[in-house]
């Protein structure tokens, strides 16, 4: 037996609403991850026609670090909106702890803290939606970091082949 059922609370029912409220949620947040990560691409490709003739590393690594910074705002933005959402139905005392347990579920992370049992789904629901955007963020950075790997790579083997390199 459980301990809400010993005590004789009546068992967890997932609600109607409950449902509604976390397909919603999920959906907004990839909606919101979609936008961030255009907007990241959009950004990296004004980036790289601005600096298309710099052979700087510093260069290639400030987009990068650009980019990381455009995608991690994308899921801050995320989080809030959850828990802007965990504070309109009063799940927290104030607007910190709601984004601090936002914060916390969307990362997998987990919290001391947790939703009143009519919201207990969306526990859940944040972390996959958290997962969904983090997977989604990876394949962006993974194809910004490839693009500028590659663009090193040319750099080295191109600076291999000149004359000049050959003379030293």
């Amino acid at each position: 037996m459980t301990n809400a059922i010993a005590k004789g609370s009546p068992p967890y029912v997932t609600s109607i609403d409950e449902l509604f409220w976390g397909v919603i949620l999920v959906a907004v947040s990839l909606m919101m991850h979609g936008m961030g990560m255009l907007w990241t691409l959009r950004m990296s490709n004004t980036y790289k026609r601005r600096f298309q003739e710099s052979t700087s590393f510093l260069v290639g690594i400030t987009h990068l670090i650009l980019a990381s910074w455009m995608i991690t705002l994308a899921h801050v933005l995320e989080v809030m909106m959850w828990a802007g959402f965990f504070q309109w139905k009063h799940c927290f005392v104030n607007y910190s702890t709601a984004a601090y347990f936002a914060l916390n579920e969307y990362t997998t992370v987990g919290s001391e803290f947790n939703l009143p049992t009519n919201w207990r789904l969306l526990e859940g629901m944040i972390a996959t939606a958290g997962l969904l955007g983090f997977a989604w963020s990876t394949a962006v950075l993974l194809t910004l970091a490839q693009s500028f790997q590659d663009r090193r790579m040319q750099l080295l083997e191109g600076a291999q082949k000149s004359p000049r390199a050959q003379r030293t």
